[in-house]
């Protein structure tokens, strides 16, 4: 598999677990406020990272290190992604997957082999405004319905979350979010932070008053709903 970065050692990427988390370049999306824009527009450039390389540090870690994240880009454009995650569960690693859900196919067969130990989703806006906050024109929504069905009636650990940036949203957004996902066990807001490369330019973050309105309005539907990166 192609990848284009490794953060060894995190404990932010997999909750409750010491992990590694690796990247994969590409992506079927161009949010505006994506932080991984190198990843997105210009994988290429970025420096391979062998799989050996990889596995070698995981053999040298083994007991400490206990799960892996593969984030990206978007892992699940990677043709060698089942296979990949296949030789990780060989080492005794939990994988944990983020993903933007449109590769459903890829999600159900990962979930079917049981290669998945959880799965993070982002949610990017509602049926109506997904494409334009995606950046992908004629985005099929479908395709992202689904692969929050599987979540919803699966039984891998899983969680939703979504970038709030501020003209990308509203009450109404959240509203219809709250709706479309009623039921989710975890769902997770976080503010949209512009660290300088973002693809879009003049992004704002929301107020903190704001991502609480939007908290309390998905906790009428959702099991549990937290505000990442402030304190409140």
């Amino acid at each position: 598999m192609v990848i284009r970065g490794f953060n060894k050692t995190t404990l932010l990427d997999f909750p409750g677990k010491v992990a590694s988390t690796i990247f994969t370049g590409g992506c079927n999306f161009k949010c505006g406020f994506c932080q991984n824009s190198a990843l997105v527009l210009n994988p290429e450039q970025e420096p391979e990272i062998s799989e050996e390389e990889v596995f070698s540090y995981l053999r040298k870690r083994q007991g400490i290190i206990e799960g892996v994240c593969i984030s990206g880009g978007e892992p699940t454009l990677q043709p060698d992604l089942v296979s990949f995650i296949e030789k990780l569960k060989e080492t005794g690693v939990a994988v944990k997957l983020d993903t933007n859900g449109y590769r459903p196919d890829i999600l159900e067969e990962l979930m079917e082999k049981r290669l998945l130990d959880m799965v993070a989703m982002d949610i990017k806006s509602d049926e109506e405004g997904y494409g334009r906050v995606a950046g992908l024109q004629g985005l099929d929504f479908n395709k992202i319905k689904s692969s929050a069905a599987l979540l919803m009636k699966g039984d891998i650990d899983h969680e939703f979350r979504t970038t709030v940036v501020r003209e990308y949203f509203d009450e109404k957004i959240i509203t219809n979010i709250s709706r479309w996902l009623k039921g989710a066990k975890k769902y997770f807001l976080q503010r949209f932070e512009d660290n300088g490369s973002v693809i879009v330019s003049g992004l704002s973050s929301p107020e903190t008053e704001e991502l609480i309105k939007y908290k309390d309005i998905l906790l009428e539907t959702m099991e549990r709903v937290e505000i990442r990166g402030i304190d409140y």
